[in-house]
This record gives C-alpha cells, structure tokens and sequence, in this order.
C-alpha cells in the first residue's frame, strides 16, 4: 500500500452491556450537517473503558470507529483529549465529534469510469481527479462507490453496504490506479496481499525543485500532526510515527530559463507550512515506490525532504499558474497535488497469475509538463506532452 492507498477493513463492534443511562446527562447538536456534538456528564465511576462506555452511548458507531475518533482527538474529557483505555469517574464532562449516521442506502450516479481491467473477480480502474473514492462525513454522494453502485450490482461485502468493493483508497485528488473486487474471495485474497506488503505500487510525481541525489530511499515515520488534525507528520517513534519508507528516482529535470517569468505560484493557507519559499522554476518528475502505506506517507516525505508535490497546498506544494503568449488565451493552472498512481503489480487473486496494470498520466500533469518545457523567451507555446 502507499500512503494514498489505505487497505480498509471491515469494523468489529464490541457492545458492552453495563447501562448508565440513568447516571449521566447528555446532549447533542450538529454543525452543517457534517459533525454531531455530543456532550455526556457522568454520575458516577465507571470500571469500563471510555470507548466502551461511547460504543453504548452512541449507537450507531462501532468500537473501532469510537477507537479512531479518540486517536484523532475528537472525544475529550473535561477539556482535554484522552486514551481509549481511560476509565470515566463521576463528574467527567465529555464531548465527542462524531460523523453522522451513515446513509442507509447508496445512491447510484452514472459517472465515467475508466476501466483498465476486468473479470468475473475484480477490475482495476484509472481514477480521475476530484473524485472522493467512498462516501464519509460530509460527502455521501458524488463518489466512486456511487459510480459502481450505477455500473453494476456484484461487488464484495467485505467492507459492507456503503463500501462495497473497495480494497484501498486514493486520495480525492490522487488519480490513478485503483482496485475493485467483485467477489469476497477475491476481495479476501487482495487484502492479504496488501497485509503482507507483496503488492508493489509505483506512482508518478513532479514536484518542486531538483532533489540533489537521483535516486535515494527516504526512511521517516510518520504521525499525527500536532497542530492540525487533517494533516500527518514526519514523527519520532516515541512520539507517535510508524515506519514509514519511500523509495524515489528523478526521472527527470525541468528547469525554466532564468529571468522567464511565465509561472506564478500560490502559497498553501496552513499557517505552519508559510516557511516554505516560492519554488521558482525549478521542477523534477519522479517515479515514488512506497514500501510502507501510512496515510499521506508519500506526500509528507516529500515535503520534509523539501520538494513538495505540486499542487499540495497540504503540504507545502503551490499552485502553479502558466500564462500564455496571447492575451486572449485562458492562463494554464494547476491546483491539485500532481501525485499519480502510476503502476501496480500483484497476482491475480483467483488464477495467481502474476499481473500488472498501469495507468498513463493525466492530461493536466502532462500539459504542465509540456508547459514547463516550452517556455522560450518571451513565448510560451502550447502543446501536450508526449509522456
């Protein structure tokens, strides 16, 4: 897995049956339609866990959904974040974030899907920018899943009703290949093939910057950011990271002439990422090989080696805007991280037949990189690159 293709599985509720309905007070409030607040004050010591205590207290959540929440910091006691394991006392104050009660039913969209393989079994699918890959709090429609629920009827149910054939994710603005199982057994014999790190994943990249080896292994765990809880972090071990390793080659470096001001750049709104410096034009395309699958991983390790994805604005990337020789013409901008899932390798999870199925690049990647070629003195031609 890669640090945009996180393997899902299935949640394992565990009820507690201890009650105390009638030794705390509760309330509940949403915001937008995105997040429901709840609020519980305890009449007593409890001798369970808090996760336990939330499983019952708030129904339609499982044990490892309860669990994530208190990872991400969104269930707090008296104040102040805690740990799954903490026992409640009386007079505790919590408050919990929680997504909403998921959808009952999805919605099937009809929506293009490139389709780069398929069988009885699975189906690889080239997917494009802007697509969520499974509806989550705040988005229950407009997503992959939507677009299979339209395709077809026969996926696997491993991950249950709302995410049926999903094995791994890529993020929303992450194009590429991704896997679908049709079948539980083979959605089964994928997942372990994740577990076990035997499928490799190769992606595509240009990024900010000319790194000075050509090729490196870049070795970092990754955590939780501190400060912003979207975000990850390259984190010492002690403090939270998980082995994280990345692979990288620079396949190529682009470099517009000195004194062409034909690029303009915009810099990420995150207070915390303002201490990166307008890249310039300085630009290399590279191939990422992740060996480890932590959320964001490949994203975050090139930010802190200082050569950030284009586009990421998460993470240090900036947009990048190319104006064209004639006025008249509409400026070239490309506002999304320019990650791609270029390449996967794996065996087939019914024949065993090894396979690989790979994906080209994105038109808009493509045309930045025929931009940043093309710049010629005062001109800037248009054109697609033939990568």
């Amino acid at each position: 897995m890669s640090d945009d293709a996180d393997q899902l599985s299935p949640d394992s509720p565990d009820a507690d049956t201890e009650s105390d309905a009638e030794s705390d007070t509760e309330s509940e409030t949403e915001q937008d339609g995105d997040l429901r607040e709840f609020k519980y004050k305890l009449g007593k010591n409890l001798t369970r866990r808090i996760d336990q205590y939330l499983v019952d207290r708030i129904g339609y959540l499982s044990r490892n959904q309860v669990q994530r929440l208190i990872d991400d910091g969104l269930v707090k006691v008296n104040g102040k974040t805690t740990k799954s394991s903490y026992k409640p006392r009386e007079d505790d104050i919590v408050d919990v974030s929680a997504p909403p009660r998921l959808i009952e039913q999805l919605v099937p969209e009809d929506m293009p899907l490139d389709v780069l393989y398929e069988d009885d079994y699975m189906m690889a699918l080239n997917k494009q920018a802007n697509l969520v890959v499974h509806p989550a709090r705040g988005q229950w429609t407009g997503t992959l899943v939507n677009g299979l629920a339209f395709y077809g009827s026969k996926w696997s149910t491993l991950n249950g009703n709302w995410r049926p054939g999903i094995l791994h994710r890529l993020d929303k603005n992450t194009t590429g290949v991704i896997l679908i199982a049709k079948a539980d057994e083979a959605h089964w014999r994928l997942a372990r093939q994740f577990e076990n790190r035997t499928i490799q994943k190769t992606y595509m990249a240009l990024v900010h910057g000319i790194p000075q080896l050509k090729a490196d292994v870049i070795n970092m765990p990754i955590g939780k950011d501190r400060y912003v809880r979207e975000k990850q972090a390259v984190r010492k071990i002690e403090n939270g990271g998980r082995e994280a390793i990345t692979y990288y080659e620079v396949l190529e470096k682009l470099e517009t002439p000195p004194g062409q001001h034909v690029f303009t750049f915009q810099k990420s709104t995150f207070a915390n990422d303002q201490h990166y410096k307008t890249p310039g034009g300085k630009f290399s395309l590279v191939k990422l090989t992740p060996k480890t699958g932590r959320t964001h991983q490949l994203r975050v390790h090139l930010s802190h080696m200082g050569y950030p994805i284009v586009g990421d604005t998460m993470y240090g990337g900036q947009t990048v805007t190319a104006f064209a020789s004639e006025p008249e013409k509409t400026p070239f901008s490309f506002s999304r991280q320019a990650l791609h899932a270029f390449e996967i390798t794996f065996m087939h999870p019914i024949t065993l037949e090894p396979m690989t199925i790979s994906a080209p690049l994105p038109p808009d990647i493509k045309e930045l990189v025929a931009l940043i070629k093309s710049v010629n003195g005062s001109n800037l031609p248009t054109g697609t690159s033939k990568l």
